[in-house]
C-alpha cells in the first residue's frame, strides 16, 4: 500500500495549501497540501522534509504529526495512507512554487481552508480543525 506524507505549513493560524495543476494525475485542479509518496526505506519525516524541499523550497525544521487518514478515493487512485504534519518552522525563507505541480500556493485561515469547494478531500478538514484547535493546558 502506498504511503504519503502531507506537509501543512502553519504561520500565524493560517495553512498553506497549493492549487493542483490540472495536468496533475492524481486531483487535478483542487486546493491540497504539500506532500508526497515515500520513497522506498523512507520514513514519513524523512518524506516530509524531502517534499516540501522540493515543492516550495523550504527546509522543515519543527513539525508534529497531526494525524492520518486513509486514501479517500481509493478506487480512483489505489489505498494508501496519508501522513499529516503541521510544519511549525522551516528555513529558506518564504515558500516558492517549484516545478509544476502547482499553479497557486496561498495562506488561509482555518475555516477558510475548511470551506474551499475544491478541497481535495473533505477529510482534510478534521485536520485543519486539529491544527487550529489550542493544545490544552
Amino acid at each position: 500500500m502506498r504511503q504519503v506524507a502531507c506537509a501543512i505549513l502553519v504561520r500565524d493560524g493560517r495553512l498553506l495549501l497549493g492549487f493542483r495543476s490540472p495536468h496533475r494525475r492524481s486531483y487535478p485542479s483542487c486546493w491540497d497540501v504539500l506532500g508526497g509518496h515515500l520513497e522506498p526505506g523512507e520514513t514519513p519525516e524523512q518524506a516530509l522534509v524531502r517534499e516540501v524541499q522540493e515543492e516550495v523550497g523550504l527546509t522543515s525544521t519543527a513539525f508534529q504529526p497531526v494525524g492520518e487518514l486513509p486514501e479517500p478515493f481509493p478506487e480512483r487512485y489505489g489505498p494508501a495512507r496519508l501522513y499529516f504534519f503541521a510544519v511549525t518552522a522551516w528555513d529558506g525563507g518564504e515558500p516558492a512554487m517549484l516545478g509544476d505541480e502547482h499553479t497557486e500556493l496561498r495562506w488561509f485561515d482555518v475555516e477558510a481552508a475548511c470551506a474551499l469547494p475544491d478541497l481535495a478531500c473533505s477529510g482534510y478538514q478534521q485536520i485543519f480543525r486539529a491544527i487550529g484547535r489550542p493544545a490544552s493546558q
